[in-house]
């Protein structure tokens, strides 16, 4: 615990009591191979299941393992903040628990690594055990993130990825509430470079992205990194306003050649109207979208609230983190110790 390791790798968890034994067994034996020290983080998303139990187990086990605790489920993305926010190591390591993303290419991310880049992220060349449509949806959502925004986002990656420990400071700054972390990572910059691999079925349990989540969570890439849709509204109403100017003089005509009878009636009119009505309300939505985040952000709450935690000193927090001012408080004497205070401090250098 005194020795401050030189990995860390972070595992969201939400309801994943089948895989956390299987991803720590996997990890220790990855990462022992390296002869240097790491600790693996996992974040309990607000589990229903047996998860907590069995990290709890763990962390008594081997005090490389560190456990966070959520008040409450607030989220993958936030989960995977968590763990950067208290990861310690020099090189920080993001990976799901569904042991879908292999951890032994964590060791060519290491190589690349120590070659000099700062960010070196996993590309899915393959999906296995996904369907059609989860696989076809998800291809079509990175090349339209891809051509909408103005950060170069990888295709076809996730949060699988490495970061060093320059990338990982300026991330803890950047407190949005409404996260894609994968962009994130991309608007930073420095030397980034990817690494391949096909993805495995999930070692047990199901998915935790519905398609209700995946809609939302596209939401929270589109507006988080561009101001397309925002455009778009334009665009639309230029196209609408030219056709209705030429509309008139043809119009006009036509009812001189064909007659008074000619698209009169009130079909028309209500046809018009509803499409007109359609295009208005589904850019009202769009505007609302930007405004509901502007207001998340107003509001500036925590991004997470830690209810307990083990083999982890919750005092150790980056002071740089930019969320409201406040400040943990933690009693040493117990092993989970319990937050007193739901805040962090920010002040900052």
């Amino acid at each position: 615990m005194t020795d401050r390791p030189i990995y860390s790798i972070v595992a969201p968890v939400y309801n994943e009591e089948g895989n956390i034994q299987p991803l720590y067994d996997r990890i220790r034996e990855v990462m022992d191979t390296t002869g240097e020290p790491w600790e693996l983080i996992l974040v309990n998303d607000g589990s229903r299941d047996q998860s907590l139990a069995l990290m709890e187990a763990l962390a008594e086990q081997d005090e490389r393992v560190r456990v966070i605790n959520f008040a409450r489920n607030f989220g993958h993305q936030t989960a995977v903040t968590a763990g950067i926010d208290f990861a310690s190591g020099k090189a920080v390591v993001l990976i799901d628990a569904d042991l879908q993303d292999p951890p032994a290419m964590i060791l060519e991310m290491i190589e690349r690594w120590k070659a000099g880049y700062e960010v070196v992220y996993a590309v899915r060349e393959q999906r296995k055990g996904e369907s059609r449509f989860k696989v076809l949806s998800a291809k079509l959502f990175y090349r339209i993130i891809y051509r909408i925004t103005d950060v170069d986002i990888p295709l076809d990656t996730g949060d699988f990825r490495l970061m060093d420990e320059k990338v990982v400071a300026v991330l803890r700054q950047m407190r949005e509430h409404n996260r894609f972390i994968r962009g994130m990572t991309s608007w930073v910059g420095f030397r980034q470079t990817p690494v391949y691999y096909i993805r495995e079925e999930r070692h047990s349990g199901v998915t935790k992205y519905p398609l209700s989540k995946m809609v939302r969570f596209a939401l929270d890439a589109i507006t988080g990194f561009s101001y397309f849709p925002l455009q778009v509204m334009v665009y639309v109403s230029v196209v609408l306003g030219v056709l209705a100017l030429l509309a008139i003089p043809v119009v006009a005509v036509l009812r001189i050649a064909v007659g008074p009878g000619f698209l009169g009636g009130q079909a028309t009119t209500i046809v018009l109207l509803l499409l007109l009505s359609s295009f208005q309300l589904f850019f009202l939505f769009i505007l609302g979208q930007y405004v509901a985040r502007i207001y998340d952000e107003a509001r500036n709450r925590p991004l997470y609230v830690i209810a307990s935690t083990r083999n982890l000193d919750v005092e150790s927090v980056p002071a740089q983190l930019s969320a409201p001012p406040a400040r943990i408080s933690v009693p040493h004497s117990a092993p989970s110790a319990r937050i007193e205070k739901a805040e962090v401090d920010v002040q900052g250098e």
